[in-house]
């Protein structure tokens, strides 16, 4: 947008500085070519009254004389010639009978106005011929030819020229300083508003403008964003405080629910045993639920903290590649009872260090382990890999169960999303949300992708850090 804005700023003033040099320009060559011709017809009328004196007295000596000293003195010749066109002076080469001078002899000898000579420009070189009648009234006695040299004039405009062009650059130079300080001014605030509001997308809280700067309506729109900003702050931690609050109350009376179902346990007839299972399994998803959205309360938490200017004290790290190597490990059991073999990745002295708390991405890998063991129906095996490359490592869990629809893949980690062919599975449809939030919050990236010719594929992005040391 400056740049826009600039071109249009500069554009009015070019046109603004080229309106008023086009015609100081063309007035200083029309003012220095009327000097040209005014000197010269002097010129031409004082030859013209001595040519006047030589045809009444009979004698051209003076004449001559002033003509010849003339050419001498300015290099310019001059030709007087009499009604009946025979020369009368002729000096500096220039002859009476030349083919370029009838045309001015005649009219001069008609006593016709002289054509207007063309303005004379930087470039110009060549020479002008001026012609005069001698004689009084009407009555004509001849004519006099003069050939100008606008070499001079020329020099004079160049120099005007030069001037106006010098004062034209000086005022698109303060234009253009005007045009960047209008601007700046105007676009400051869009820029600070602008950063504000990818601060606000990212979760940073209470990000306020200055206000300061700009036109009136702008600095009203700062105050208006500085409003919403605190009352987006406001409601995303009403909502979290919401969603925290309202789990861990429940939890209590969860608890207490879950013991009077489990003392029931030995008292149950026959004939509500299934009754009795159901709603322990009823039980157990309002558990399982509960302890999801506390689990992304406090995901969603640390993703505001982290937006906000990060955590104190040291930035956390861990090993990715023995995070993984350690999950793998503790889920073994859980997939061998599923029948599924889990292919951890190959022993590696190299670390890979990340930018997270081993506890976070921990969090993260029993999320997708638990999701391939569950779902992997008809599957045989899970393969997670542990890569680093161009600055960022790469997390990927894989199972050939039989995956999810292309339509399907974008909705996986919607929060309580389920796919229809999974509603009688457990679990709350929060996981893939929660480790989303996570990695997400540690600049990194969660893909769900499909795997020819069956089964998912979850990839966890990380940046690496770049001191070799890691913490657990």
């Amino acid at each position: 947008m400056r740049t826009r804005l600039l071109l249009v700023l500069l554009g009015f003033a070019t046109a603004a500085v080229a309106g008023f040099v086009w015609p100081l320009l063309m007035v200083t060559a029309e003012k220095r070519t009327q000097q040209l011709v005014i000197s010269r017809t002097a010129d031409l009328d004082r030859f013209a009254v001595l040519a006047q004196q030589a045809a009444t007295s009979g004698d051209a000596g003076q004449l001559r004389d002033e003509v010849t000293r003339y050419a001498e003195l300015y290099g310019e010749p001059v030709v007087v010639v009499d009604a009946r066109r025979h020369p009368v002076v002729e000096s500096g080469g220039m002859r009476a009978d030349d083919p370029a001078l009838a045309p001015l002899v005649d009219g001069a000898l008609r006593n016709q106005p002289a054509r207007p000579i063309s303005a004379v420009r930087p470039w110009s070189t060549g020479d002008v011929l001026l012609a005069r009648p001698a004689g009084t009234g009407t009555r004509v006695d001849g004519a006099v030819v003069l050939r100008a040299s606008v070499r001079a004039a020329a020099a004079d405009v160049a120099r005007g020229w030069a001037e106006v062009l010098a004062g034209a650059v000086v005022a698109a130079a303060v234009f253009a300083g005007l045009a960047v300080a209008l601007a700046r001014w105007v676009l400051r605030p869009l820029a600070e508003l602008g950063r504000a509001v990818h601060a606000v997308a990212a979760g940073q809280r209470g990000t306020h403008v200055t206000g300061r700067g700009g036109p009136r309506e702008l600095r009203v729109l700062a105050s208006s964003f500085n409003r919403m900003s605190d009352a987006v702050a406001a409601a995303a931690d009403q909502q979290r405080r919401l969603v925290a609050d309202a789990s861990h109350q429940l939890r209590n009376p969860m608890a207490a629910l879950r013991l009077r179902v489990d003392t029931l346990a030995g008292r149950i007839d026959p004939a509500g045993r299934d009754a009795y299972a159901s709603t322990v399994a009823e039980v157990e998803r309002l558990e399982s639920l509960l302890d999801g959205l506390l689990a992304l309360a406090s995901a969603e938490t640390t993703a505001t903290a982290l937006a906000a200017g990060g955590e104190p004290g040291a930035a956390p790290r861990c090993d990715a590649r023995a995070v993984v190597r350690e999950r793998v490990d503790a889920w073994r059991a859980a997939a061998e009872r599923a029948g599924l073999r889990i292919d951890g990745p190959p022993a590696d002295p190299d670390a890979v260090p990340v930018g997270c708390p081993d506890a976070e991405l921990a969090q993260v890998l029993d999320v997708l382990l638990d999701n391939a063991v569950k779902y992997a129906e008809g599957g045989t095996g899970v393969l997670v890999r542990c890569a680093a490359a161009e600055g960022r490592a790469t997390i990927s869990v894989t199972d050939d169960g039989p995956g999810l629809p292309a339509e399907e893949l974008p909705l996986a980690t919607r929060r309580f999303w389920r796919s229809g062919r999974h509603r009688g599975a457990r679990g709350t449809g929060l996981g893939l949300a929660i480790a989303e939030q996570l990695v997400t919050a540690r600049g990194g990236t969660l893909s769900v992708a499909s795997v020819d010719p069956h089964g998912l594929v979850v990839r966890v992005g990380l940046p690496l850090v770049t001191n070799p040391e890691v913490a657990g």
